[in-house]
């Protein structure tokens, strides 16, 4: 009983991602400012590394669990080099 729940979550789980992921796009394309695209694609790499997890769950395999990791440090640089361009126009000093 309790494998036919956990598969019915991981499912509805990754509906809700790809949906998530799908909603995020359209704001970083159609975002009235730059803010809203760089929250929107702040938004998108959360929403793929959590995809990413869920597949490990539901496959069992840890190589998807590191390439959310390695998904993760990268959005966060790239989240900060955005911030620093947007405040400063530049990002190396």
């Amino acid at each position: 009983m309790s494998h036919v729940i956990l598969a019915c979550s991981v499912v509805i789980a990754q509906v809700f991602l790809v949906v998530a992921m799908w909603l995020a796009m359209v704001r970083m394309f159609r975002g009235p400012r730059a803010q809203d695209r760089v929250l929107a694609l702040d938004a998108l790499y959360v929403c793929s590394m959590l995809l990413l997890m869920v597949f490990g769950i539901r496959s069992g395999h840890t190589i998807y669990f590191e390439a959310s990791l390695i998904i993760g440090m990268l959005g966060f640089v790239s989240t900060v080099a955005l911030a620093k361009f947007l405040m400063r126009g530049e990002v190396i000093e």
